[in-house]
């Protein structure tokens, strides 16, 4: 059950499941978790319910700063690199300077490594803010959450604020006109004795529905990989994985599978 914090503003680069060679980029705290989900399975542990979230964020200025010199670096010793992402200690796009942190690193990117990717990895809670749906249509790798299409699974593995609702979510992310990645994480067990899984033929039905609704340029499905905060958790195997994936792309999706 052990978990893990960023303690850098930028990390790596990485090898990804599912991005490739990744520089990590951490917009939110290096010693605490900041995030509006609260996800059983998070690697970065269960947010801390007796003390009030820090509202702390790395300036601007700071994160073009530290992402200007490894870059740098990265290019004159001529290092690979596939995509910049921003993910870190939980929300990125809580930052309230998540469109002009973006809006740098395109600029960064066409001036140093002008073929490598921009993804985001969100919960996909603020595309009601418009600053931060501007700002998620200008990268390349546009990756938001959708673990179930039913609410009280999601309330069971995400834990998502009070005014969470699918239907507005859905709404949401149909805005995008196909230019968004949706990400799912399977797992199963059991939390407070309730069982969890979100694997069952009316999870998956219900959830390729709302692919259908959202039509996304592609799906990403995964398992945990990692120790995780919640004790009684199942890797989900590679071969119901791909079975998951084989009726999401007769759809006409294509889909992506990392176990």
């Amino acid at each position: 059950m052990a978990t893990f914090l960023f303690d850098k503003i930028i990390f790596g680069p990485v090898k990804s499941r599912r991005l490739g060679v990744s520089l990590g980029i951490n917009l939110l705290p290096t010693d605490a978790k900041l995030c509006n989900f609260d996800c059983i399975y998070c690697e970065c542990g269960r947010n801390e319910s007796n003390k009030p979230q820090k509202a702390f964020f790395h300036p601007r200025s700071t994160v073009s700063f530290h992402l200007y010199s490894r870059l740098k670096s990265m290019k004159e010793e001529n290092e690979p690199l596939d995509v910049i992402t921003y993910a870190g200690n939980g929300e990125p796009t809580l930052h309230p300077e998540f469109e002009g942190i973006i809006e740098d690193t395109i600029k960064l990117r066409e001036q140093f490594f002008p073929n490598v990717r921009i993804a985001v990895l969100s919960n996909a809670t603020n595309l009601h803010n418009e600053k931060v749906f501007r700002a998620l249509q200008t990268i390349d790798d546009n990756i938001l959450k959708l673990d179930s299409a039913f609410i009280n699974t999601i309330k069971l593995l995400n834990n998502p604020p009070s005014n969470f609702s699918v239907e507005k979510l859905v709404s949401q992310l149909q805005k995008f006109n196909g230019k968004v990645i949706i990400q799912t994480m399977f797992v199963k067990g059991y939390l407070n004795d309730i069982e969890i899984d979100n694997t069952t033929e009316d999870e998956i039905l219900a959830w390729i529905e709302l692919l259908k609704q959202i039509k996304p340029q592609k799906v990403m499905i995964y398992t945990i990989d990692r120790d995780t905060p919640t004790a009684g958790l199942e890797k989900i195997s590679l071969k119901k994985l791909n079975e998951i994936a084989i009726l999401v792309e007769k759809n006409g999706i294509n889909t992506m599978v990392s176990a």
